[in-house]
């Protein structure tokens, strides 16, 4: 019987052995080779881990680093790819979090992990991948491990300043990837052209499509995704079919006129999530591309991936919105007004999920899991969890769901969850500031922060390079005498944004 993603893993292997996998810009490996590598790996790790931790993972995405998860798999871990490009304080609050025994990373990066002083022993993933394999061990694992254990823990912003690491176990992706492969009718045959990180959930559907169907997977380099040229030759020289990427990477192809250069002709299926979808974008993309299948993909990491889809089906007008569409098999959805009933056709009710995709929970935290992962108020017979996505979506007259914005005070910005609370919170720390408050601009897609206090916005941007990713530092700063306040006591956002809006009024000469 098979239960986990590493049946999955040798199932393949044994199926297409010498099919490429997984290949990147210098290599590439086969199943059989993947398989052999990740046992190495995990061989390696049961002597430094015990089951059911958490090994974190330093490096770019790549060949060698698929290796590396499938192997803290093989040592009955959880995997969780700690980001290049965050900054050390994030790290180590992530790696704080989990309490990981173990960090891997690779030589290319090993000085900056060092410099980092993070807790934990670091191994060198290329010594791992030359381990020698040890069926013993590998077998004593695999006897006690749970298709319920966790597979990867992706982190999310958290409003409180700390990062939500949302925990997905085996059978999470094993009940998600079949549905998703077979509506879309992914086969050995496709290639996916990976453009998410690795600790971004849109790669999951990359990384575990390409082991359930045996299709593979093309891990485009970071940096093609700021030279057009280049990433269009890697779709075209790679012969890719199926595009699963969010909408601000979309939307950088057809912003700088990159389908102008070449079109990857091979494609035939592209799917996006992260964000609304400009219609102008979309537009533009089935202009180039016009026998493609566009679906627009809805759902939080919390639900493993996605719980919804839409296959477009029709022209859009510019102002329209996609619908986020019908949910996947096993998948059930309910839009609940403010006391918990279901809305009728025309009103407006934010999106809870049930089924067996719904995540764990958040790593270490009972707190905001029992917050968000509750009873569903409409049974009451039985358990059934669901997530509350905090998303409100309107229910249309002919049945078709549409995103309509956030519950509370997160967004979603440049393709990432955000909550704007832990910004707040970075901005507070900062000597010269006295308050701070941040909204975010819909129509313009920007993060605009107030400030009381003396420090300007380049003192504060400079503090914010240190405690945030880049995506997270607010794009407009006005500063303020004072924060005015509702009658509740608590800042009056509406009164912030006509103030802002009133200096926009101003004559430059002001």
């Amino acid at each position: 019987m098979k239960y986990l993603i590493l049946d999955d893993l040798e199932a393949t292997a044994a199926r297409l052995p010498d099919k490429i996998a997984f290949g990147d810009e210098n290599t590439s490996a086969t199943f059989a080779e993947i398989v052999a590598l990740s046992r190495a790996v995990g061989s390696a790790l049961v002597a430094h881990v015990a089951p059911r931790t958490t090994v974190g993972f330093y490096m770019d995405k790549s060949v060698a680093a698929v290796a590396g998860f499938m192997g803290a798999v093989y040592a009955g871990c959880a995997y969780s790819l700690l980001n290049l490009r965050h900054p050390a304080v994030r790290i180590r609050a992530i790696l704080d979090t989990l309490s990981c025994p173990v960090v891997v990373t690779d030589r290319a990066h090993e000085e900056a992990l060092r410099a980092m002083e993070v807790p934990g022993e670091i191994l060198i993933l290329e010594d791992l991948l030359t381990h020698e394999i040890d069926e013993a061990a590998l077998a004593r694992v695999r006897a006690q491990m749970l298709d319920i254990d966790p597979l990867y823990v992706n982190f999310t912003s958290g409003s409180t300043g700390t990062p939500k690491g949302v925990m997905i176990c085996h059978r999470n992706v094993r009940d998600f990837i079949p549905c998703f492969t077979e509506i879309f009718g992914i086969t050995q045959d496709d290639v996916l052209a990976n453009q998410a990180p690795f600790d971004f959930d849109v790669s999951v559907k990359d990384i575990y499509s390409g082991i359930f169907t045996g299709a593979t997977v093309q891990i485009i380099p970071t940096a093609y995704f700021t030279q057009p040229t280049k990433l269009m030759d890697f779709l075209c020289d790679r012969g890719a079919t199926v595009l699963v990427w969010a909408v601000s990477a979309l939307c950088f192809i057809t912003t700088m006129n990159a389908l102008d250069y070449k079109t990857p002709n091979t494609l035939r299926t592209i799917m996006f999530s992260g964000e609304v979808m400009p219609i102008k974008h979309l537009k533009k993309l089935q202009k180039y591309l016009p026998d493609v299948t566009y679906v627009n993909l809805y759902g939080p990491t919390e639900i493993t991936c996605n719980c919804t889809y839409y296959i477009v089906d029709r022209a859009f007008e510019i102002g329209e919105n996609l619908p986020i569409g019908v949910a996947f098999p096993n998948e059930r959805i309910l839009l609940l007004g403010e006391n918990d009933q279901l809305v009728a056709p025309g009103e407006t009710g934010e999106l809870c999920v049930s089924g067996t995709a719904v995540a764990l929970g958040y790593f270490g935290d009972e707190e905001r899991t029992k917050a968000a992962f509750v009873q569903n108020p409409l049974n009451k017979t039985h358990r059934e969890i669901i997530y509350r996505t905090g998303d409100l979506v309107k229910l249309t007259e002919n049945g078709e769901m549409v995103y309509v914005s956030r519950k509370d005070f997160q967004i979603k910005h440049m393709g990432h969850r955000i909550e704007l609370g832990e910004i707040e919170n970075a901005i507070s720390v900062i000597d010269g500031v006295e308050r701070c408050c941040c909204i975010y601009l819909h129509d313009k897609g920007k993060i605009l922060a107030f400030t009381m206090g003396e420090a300007d916005k380049a003192a504060i941007t400079e503090k914010l390079h240190v405690a945030l990713p880049s995506y997270m530092i607010p794009n407009i700063f006005m500063q303020v005498e004072t924060m005015p306040m509702t009658k509740n006591g608590k800042i009056d956002r509406n009164a912030l944004l006509e103030l802002y809006a009133a200096s926009k009024r101003r004559p430059r000469h002001e």
